[in-house]
This record gives C-alpha cells, sequence and structure tokens, in this order.
C-alpha cells in the first residue's frame, strides 16, 4: 500500500512483544552482488534485500550484459552468464544509481576494470554531491579513463573502459569507506599487482566486512592491521554457488530500540551479535545497552566513528533517555544522503530538546517533547526510521498521534516494508 506524503505515527499503547524477521543487509547485497559478477559461474543470493538500492545495483548488472533473475518472495538473487558481460557495441552505456552510494562506488569501480566499451553513470542531484574523489583517482592511477561530465571529482562520470593495468596507487577514503572497498573488488582485475597506500584515515568495520567477503569468494588480501601499505595479486574470484546474505544489522538498530520508546521486548531471529558475523553495526546493541544502564543524570558518551550508520537511532531516541547524550565521530555523515548531523540537530530542536551542535559531534539534553511536530527526512531513509521509532512512543499516554514523518516513502532506499511492518507490530501488542 502507498504510504502518504505525511505519515502520523500511531503510538504503542501497549509493550511490544514477538519477533521481527529481519531484511537481508543492503552493504552485504550489494557487495555480493558485485563479488558474484566477478565469478565464472553462476552464484544465488540467499536472504538478500530488495530495495531500491540492490535494485538499482541488479538493474545496472543486467545492463551490462549479467543475467539476474530476482524472486522476491524466495529472497534469492541469481547472478550468471557472467562470460557474456561487457560484450557491447559503441554506443555508450546509461547507468542510474539514484542516490545509492554503494552501487555509485562499485559500478564505476567495476566499469573501469572492463575490458571495453563506454558507460555514463549518473544519479540524483545529492549523489552529484558524494564523494568521489578518491575512487576516481586511485583507478585513473591505474591506467583508467574516467572523465567527469560534471564538477570534477563527482558524478556524473563518463568512463571508456581498457582494463586496469595494475602497480602503486594512493587513495584517500576518509571521506567515505566504500571508496576503498570498491577499488579492493576490482583491484585483482588488474593485469599486475596492485600497491596500495592509504593516505587519509578510513573507518575499518566495512573494510573489514569487504575484505572478509572477498575471502569467501576467494580471494584473499594480506593487509596487516597496523599498516597503512598492502598489495592484492592478480585473482579470479570462484564462485561459492550459494552464499547466505546475514540479516541487516543497521535495520535492526531500529527494533533494539522500540521497546525503549514502548516498552516490552522483542526477538530479532537470525541476527548476529557482535563479533559474529560480518556486520561491525552490529555494536549498537552494546551502545543501547550502556545507554539504558545508566543512572542519575550522568552524561553517555559514543564514539560512532565506525557505526556511523546508526548513530541517527540513538540521536531519535536520546529525549527518552537518563540524562545528555554525546554522539562524536559522525563528521562523515554530514556527506552522506544528506547533512545527516546537521539535519538530526534541527530535527531535535523542533521536537524540543536542547542541542549542542558542532562539525564532529552531537550533544543532546533531553527536555520535555513537543507535540505536533513534522519531522523532515531530507529524502533520507534514517531519519524516517528513527523518528518513526520515537513516535511510537505514547507521549499523551492515550494513544493519541503527536509526531509525523514527512516522505516515509524514502524507506524504500533499504527497507521498503519498515512502517507497514512497525504497525504490524503496533496492532499485535494490542491482543489479548
Amino acid at each position: 500500500m502507498p504510504l502518504p506524503a505525511l505519515l502520523p505515527i500511531q503510538p504503542f499503547t501497549r509493550p511490544v512483544r514477538g519477533e521481527v524477521t529481519l531484511p537481508g543487509s543492503k552493504s552485504i547485497t550489494n557487495r555480493a552482488l558485485l563479488l558474484a559478477a566477478l565469478c565464472d559461474q553462476p552464484v544465488t543470493l540467499t536472504g538478500a534485500l530488495f530495495s531500491e538500492d540492490t535494485q538499482l545495483m541488479a538493474r545496472a548488472l543486467r545492463q551490462l550484459g549479467f543475467t539476474v533473475k530476482a524472486d522476491e518472495p524466495g529472497q534469492t538473487l541469481l547472478v550468471a552468464d557472467q562470460a557474456k558481460a561487457f560484450q557491447i557495441g559503441a554506443a555508450p552505456i546509461d547507468l542510474w544509481v539514484g542516490l545509492a552510494g554503494t552501487a555509485a562506488r562499485f559500478l564505476t569501480a567495476l566499469c573501469a576494470a572492463a575490458p571495453r566499451g563506454i558507460y555514463q553513470l549518473d544519479g540524483v542531484p545529492q549523489m552529484r554531491l558524494r564523494p568521489m574523489r578518491g575512487l576516481i583517482e586511485a583507478l585513473r592511477a591505474l591506467g583508467a579513463d574516467i572523465r567527469c561530465t560534471g564538477e570534477a571529482g563527482f558524478f556524473p562520470l563518463e568512463i571508456h573502459a581498457q582494463g586496469l593495468r595494475g602497480g602503486p596507487v594512493n587513495i584517500d577514503a576518509s571521506e567515505s569507506s566504500q571508496l576503498l572497498s570498491a577499488l579492493l573488488m576490482v583491484a585483482p582485475l588488474a593485469a599486475a599487482p596492485v600497491s596500495v597506500a592509504l593516505t587519509g584515515g578510513v573507518r575499518r568495520t566495512f573494510v573489514e566486512m569487504t575484505k572478509r567477503l572477498m575471502a569467501e569468494f576467494g580471494v584473499r588480501i594480506a593487509w596487516p592491521a597496523d599498516t597503512t601499505r598492502f598489495s592484492l595479486l592478480p585473482a579470479r574470484y570462484v564462485s561459492p554457488r550459494v552464499y547466505p546474505v546475514e540479516p541487516d544489522a543497521t535495520a535492526a538498530t531500529y527494533f533494539q530500540a522500540l521497546p525503549v520508546a514502548a516498552g516490552g521486548d522483542l526477538k530479532l531471529p537470525g541476527l548476529r551479535p557482535p563479533g559474529a558475523g560480518l556486520q561491525g553495526d552490529a555494536a549498537f546493541v552494546d551502545v543501547l545497552a550502556r545507554a539504558r544502564a545508566r543512572s542519575g543524570n550522568k552524561q553517555l558518551s559514543e564514539d560512532f566513528h565506525e557505526i556511523s550508520d546508526t548513530f541517527l537511532t540513538l540521536a531519535a531516541l536520546s529525549p527518552l533517555l537518563n540524562g545528555p547524550t554525546r554522539i562524536t565521530g559522525i563528521a562523515h555523515t554530514r556527506k552522506q544522503e544528506t547533512d545527516r548531523v546537521a539535519g538530526m540537530a534541527r530535527e531535535l530542536l523542533k521536537l524540543g530538546q536542547e542541542v549542542v551542535e558542532e562539525p564532529d559531534a552531537l550533544t543532546i539534553t533531553p527536555r520535555p517533547l513537543k507535540s505536533g511536530v513534522e519531522i523532515e527526512t531530507y529524502g533520507d531513509h534514517r531519519f524516517a526510521m528513527s523518528f518513526g521509532i520515537l513516535g511510537c512512543h505514547d507521549l499523551h499516554r492515550d494513544g493519541r498521534a503527536w509526531l509525523a514523518i514527512k516522505d516515509p516513502a524514502c524507506c524504500a532506499k533499504t527497507f521498503p516494508h519498515f512502517f507497514e511492518l512497525l504497525e504490524s507490530l503496533r496492532k499485535s501488542s494490542l491482543k489479548p
């Protein structure tokens, strides 16, 4: 059912209960789609995410000549006919990435590593503001012909593919770890070894995910944790035949937070605990435990540098917590789907909270919540879902909606059925 432009959130009047089947991880699904395309045999992804971001990735792979068969009810994606890819004519292939950062970075690397063809990549206006320079410059150092047809270092791009020659490369992935992940996944396709030198800091959590996924597809990287230099040898990816995608740990944070807003308890079957799976965002459950265990009016201070996609969940929940919340390590999120730091500060101020915004941090002191607030989502799915959870709190103690979400359909980026699932949990809580 289509969502309205403005969605009032119906609070829970009874504690939440039951269990939630989480969607597959977006980060893993799009990485696995790329790695499957680089194999020489079919790969079936099970438990895959079906959302706007993954559909954009799958559609682009089809345009490049791969077969991608989707079974949404069965949550499977089959990638096949890798040998038929890039067998294209002289006409450029137009690839649309919307606002999908993973698709934008991974497809740029894939097209740069292709043996032939001309590829034009573009997205929505906000995508043209997202960092690409580090990846573009690194691929050019490996011999790629990448032309910025707008502002230098950003989308839109035109790539005249001729493969990658290998050699030394510097990369600054401080603005997005996806820049480094994209480079790593295509580096084994180069004609000669690739020697990588990191010139800026990088969030290792998602890069470690990429490394471990590559290993599960047959290519290992020797990269000691204490060095910024390492090499990748030419190698071939090996199909695992079937690859299971983990449930999304970032999506899980909303349902881990829901009992704080509504009371009760939820089970999240299949979700791996911190350290047991590929996703660093699983560590959010420990952050939430510390927030709930805090006594008195003591300030909670948490560094979200490595799990920054989850900071909005805690920030939106902060009006309900006992004492001030300080969130650091989030400067890079100003260049994601929107300026997440400024946007979060703006929406919390509308709700009556005391907020101190810094370049790399937010400090939020709880104050009485204002009613009748319409939350601007900035086209960013994580604003919609985070504040959707806050709206489940029964502020007036009579079930009246007090908070509404603008453009709730933006959740289609990673979790199309989020609000439908939230409402089903609310209705289930009312049953005897």
